[in-house]
């Protein structure tokens, strides 16, 4: 007699990580994202902070910028993450470091935005060389 066994792999689907109005702007996340994705409210973001990127850079949805290029900020009353540089800290730390450490719960999931763990490790490779 054969027994045929079925295993079934999910494949799991990520949410980045946002920061929600609630935020009481501690500051306690910031120094703790691997990828400097995390910036207080009205400051602008860069590629290059906190990764490897330098000079002109071919980002992952294949547009051409200089990494010291300057965007504008995601809000400006609470500290924010950016989706392009979260990878919820995957190749880093078992968990998104940013709600562990958040003292009032607003790091949350961002269910506008998913991405399987190949895509954050991608992202993980393309801005630590």
């Amino acid at each position: 007699m054969t027994i045929c066994v079925a295993i079934f792999v999910k494949k799991k689907i990520a949410m980045a990580i946002m920061i929600t109005e609630e935020c009481i702007n501690c500051g306690a996340c910031e120094p703790e994202c691997p990828n400097n994705a995390i910036y207080e409210g009205g400051a602008e973001w860069k590629y290059s902070d906190g990764t490897s990127l330098k000079g002109i850079i071919t980002t992952l949805d294949g547009s051409e910028l200089l990494a010291d290029h300057p965007h504008e900020p995601i809000s400006m009353d609470v500290y924010y993450i950016t989706h392009d540089k979260c990878t919820e800290c995957v190749g880093f730390h078992d968990e998104p470091q940013c709600a562990a450490v958040c003292p009032v719960d607003c790091c949350v999931d961002d269910p506008d935005y998913r991405e399987s763990e190949d895509e954050l490790l991608a992202k993980k490779s393309f801005m630590h060389l």
